[in-house]
């Protein structure tokens, strides 16, 4: 019996980009970036279901555009980047609905994983101009900062909550086929 010949795609960090946003005081809305991430996507079908599809970020790469937040941010009152550099996310499936995609996987941040699922829409596939394929995905979902260990509460003086619990990821990602 023969088995199926493996594609690997890569992610093209030019054209990729991974967002959150969080709650500030309830009010209003922080969006942040991850500058620094990786990540491939192992298929035997151009159709991509049941692809297995390995990320990571750099935790020091976090940005949200105020330096002084962002240290606390990787201080060890949040994702303590000295003593856990990376986020790792790996999946258990990959499977279609509809047009798209459902991903399930295994989130990792400080040694906590949890079982997360994210929504996944297919933008297609296209060649460059210098003839390399690429295919092109957004990844979206909401994930809960307390479950992975991220349980820095600040309380103002009117006893607001300063951030919130609730994550919400955008990922922009645009695969490289390798040959």
């Amino acid at each position: 019996m023969e088995s199926a010949a493996k594609t690997k795609w890569v992610i093209d960090p030019m054209h990729s980009e991974v967002n959150f946003k969080v709650k500030h005081l309830v009010i209003s809305t922080l969006t942040g970036t991850f500058k620094s991430f990786e990540g491939e996507l192992n298929t035997t079908d151009l159709d991509f279901k049941d692809a297995s599809i390995e990320f990571s970020m750099d935790v020091n790469s976090i940005d949200t555009n105020q330096e002084q937040r962002d240290a606390h941010l990787k201080s060890a009152e949040f994702f303590d980047a000295e003593q856990f550099p990376k986020i790792s996310f790996k999946s258990t499936s990959f499977s279609k609905d509809g047009d798209d995609y459902v991903l399930v996987g295994n989130l990792t941040v400080k040694e906590v994983t949890k079982h997360v699922k994210l929504e996944v829409e297919f933008g297609g596939i296209a060649t460059d101009f210098y003839g390399n394929e690429k295919a092109g995905f957004e990844v979206s979902g909401k994930i809960s900062r307390k479950e992975f260990g991220l349980t820095w509460d600040g309380i103002t003086e009117a006893g607001a909550i300063v951030v919130g619990d609730d994550i919400k990821l955008n990922i922009n990602l645009q695969l490289a086929k390798q040959v």
